[in-house]
């Protein structure tokens, strides 16, 4: 593991990197150790430390995810994240067929409330 994510699997980062590349809209952001994406304020796909790449969904999205490949909802430090699915390894490869579910993801980023910025 190296560069600024050095506390991910390069494959997995790679991979994810490749997936948001994929989308022109879309840019990858990283917060102190980790890579995300976010709208308004609203982040809508994260790689964990573990290697794991999370989407934001909507409920109805987010439940023919779970059944369609037949995957968990995302946990990272401990948290079941609600919205989030946890994308599996044979589907992370797979970038075309994954890349509607992002497209997915960032229209469902479009419909939350912006967050507020927080002020120093």
């Amino acid at each position: 593991m190296s560069g600024k994510y050095g506390n991910v699997p390069d494959d997995k980062l790679a991979l994810y990197k490749r997936l948001i590349d994929a989308h022109p809209e879309i840019e990858l952001r990283g917060g102190a150790k980790l890579p995300y994406t976010s709208l308004n304020g609203n982040m809508f796909s994260q790689l964990t430390k573990a290697g794991t790449v999370g989407l934001r969904l909507g409920k109805a999205e987010r439940e023919a995810f779970l059944e369609e490949f037949d995957c968990e909802l995302l946990v990272t430090y401990g948290t079941v994240m609600k919205e989030y699915v946890a994308v599996p390894d044979r589907l992370l490869r797979d970038t075309a067929r994954l890349l509607p579910n992002l497209e997915l993801s960032y229209a469902y980023a479009k419909t939350l409330k912006p967050q507020a910025r927080k002020r120093k």
